[in-house]
Order: structure tokens, then sequence, then C-alpha cells
């Protein structure tokens, strides 16, 4: 047995073995892949950025044309099949991917969202302690990335939604199946217009000029939840920073570059097209004040029972909200 078959996710309002979890071939969300999820990083028990995440879960769902308010979906509804996921596998150190299909349906066309009968899935497994390393923290990567520009290009956002993450993922998949040319291990995608946009599954940042820099949110690039506490603590910090529009060529001339995500957290860029960048003093310092957010919000005396913190669901049940 391995240890995703010890594993119990939920499922339709059930939790159930892992080898257990099913959903019907007809439920859209596979044949189609129209559904919308989050991925989500547990410390210490407590979902960081729960708020965040459900607010651009429930976007993508609006976007997607199926409101969660009209699928009887709520904060509160989700809080709770997230708390006994991570209670039924005895977790608080853990990946969480939380998905919402469209359910079944036949035909393209979809149903009216007040006919939907949503489908519900969590998915988590375990991860190491996050926070500071003098606490027996953890970063969220083994190695700095490798990356590489790819010709597979981002969906321009008047054909997908970028700001909505979907299941439709096929996009990032032939990005990452181009990398397996140079065993790089990150696609990092271009616009139609050859302009840098984001990685296959994180959001890219670098630094130049004395700045730290990283695309705009104006080209087909996913709002990411780390991305924007990145951007919060630089900020806080007093670092100058530019959203901007780049080239290739911007990027392997960096001074330093990393890669955000929830799951990797702050990840420093090895090299980019075969150039060697690396990390540096500002990711380094990044990552230190990223880790000391978590340890503060999720490790010290806030709340730890699941996702019930300051920034958890208790604090505002309002699905349009942060």
């Amino acid at each position: 047995m391995t240890e995703a078959d010890s594993l119990r996710y939920h499922v339709d309002g059930e939790v159930v073995p892992a080898e257990e979890a099913t959903v019907p071939v007809s439920d859209r969300g596979f044949r189609y892949g129209d559904a919308g999820f989050e991925t989500m990083r547990a410390y210490g028990g407590t979902v960081f950025r729960w708020d965040a995440h459900l607010e651009r879960l429930f976007d993508t769902l609006d976007s997607l044309g199926m409101p969660a308010d009209e699928l009887g979906l709520s904060k509160l509804d989700l809080r709770a099949r997230v708390r006994e996921t991570l209670a039924a596998n005895d977790l608080r150190e853990a990946y969480v991917r939380l998905s919402v299909t469209r359910g079944g349906a036949p035909g393209v066309t979809p149903p009216a969202a007040a006919e939907v009968d949503p489908t519900v899935v969590v998915v988590v497994r375990p991860l190491s302690r996050g926070g500071r390393t003098e606490r027996g923290g953890e970063p969220g990567w083994d190695e700095p990335a490798t990356v590489q520009t790819v010709k597979t290009r981002r969906v321009p956002d008047r054909s997908l939604p970028s700001d909505a993450k979907t299941h439709n993922y096929l996009n990032s998949v032939l990005a990452q199946v181009e990398t397996r040319v140079t065993d790089a291990d990150v696609a990092l995608m271009l616009d139609a217009d050859g302009t840098v946009a984001e990685c296959a599954m994180a959001n890219l940042f670098f630094v130049a000029d004395d700045a730290i820099r990283t695309p705009s949110l104006d080209g087909p690039v996913l709002p990411g939840i780390t991305r924007a506490e990145v951007l919060d603590v630089a900020r806080e910090e007093g670092f100058p920073v530019e959203e901007g529009s780049y080239v290739p060529d911007d990027v392997r001339a960096a001074d330093e570059a990393f890669l955000t995500s929830s799951v990797r957290e702050i990840r420093p860029v090895e090299s980019v097209d075969g150039v060697e960048i690396g990390g540096g003093p500002v990711t380094n310092l990044l990552s230190r004040l990223y880790a000391d957010r978590v340890e503060r919000e999720c490790y010290g005396d806030e709340p730890d029972d699941a996702v019930d913190d300051a920034h958890g669901p208790d604090s505002d049940m309002d699905p349009t909200d942060d």
C-alpha cells in the first residue's frame, strides 16, 4: 500500500479512503475541465490565506457562470469539508486541493447554475513543517528551479479568463511536456506577443536594476495568492517593486529570480534557458520574511483548529468578500 492509499479524501459530503474516492465519468470536470479549484497549504492545522483562496475560487466560479451562492456553497460549508478532511487524516502540515465541478450534465452547453448539482472534492497529502528553519521549518522545494522558455503560449484572456483557476490545465501540461528536451523542470510561458507571462504552475519574479520585477496582471497571468503575499512583504520592507511587461532576455539577464506558489512558497531559480541566475540576498530575505508571517500567523498564539485563524472563514462569511 502506498502512502496515498492510506489517505482519506472528501467527495461530495463524505470522507472516503483514497482508493474509493471517485467521480462519475459523466462529471463535467472530468469531461470538459468544467470546474474551478484552489491549491492551498495548511501550516500547523491552519490553511494560510484561506479567505484569499476562497475569494479567488468564488471568482472563478463566477467566471464559469456558476456563482457559489446559486450552487448552495458557502465559505462555512467548504471550511467544514476541509477541516473534516484534515482531521480524518490527522494532518496539520498538508497540501490541500479543493475542487468544485459543474457536476454531471450531458452536452457542451451547461445547465443554468440553479440546476447544477456541483461535485465538491477535497484532496490532501502530508507536507513538512513550514515557517522558520530554526523552529524546524523546511522550504517547500527540494532544489532550485531550472526554467525553460517554451513555444506553447499562454491562452489569451479573451479565450479563457486568465484569473480563473480551472481544471482546464492542458495549456500548462503541454508547456511542461516541452521541458523534457532540456531536462528543465519548469516551463516559462509567453503571451501571444512574446512577452513573459508566467510559469506553467507558478508566478515569476526577478531582480534587476535594484528592483523586484514581475509580469503585470494586465497580461494572461493568474493572480497568485503567494504572488500577492510576496508583493505585500516587499512593499512593506520598502523594496522597489515593478509590475510590468518583459521579454525573456530581461529574465535571463536578471541578478536573481524566483518562483512563487502556495505549496513551494518562494523557490529560487537556478537557471533560465541554460543561463545561470540563482537566488541571492533579496530572494533569501523575502523567503525569511514570508516564513516569519507563516510562523507568526499559523504557529503562534492564534487558534490552531483547521482553517480557524485570523485569516480563516470565521473572519468573514460573505463569499464575495476577501
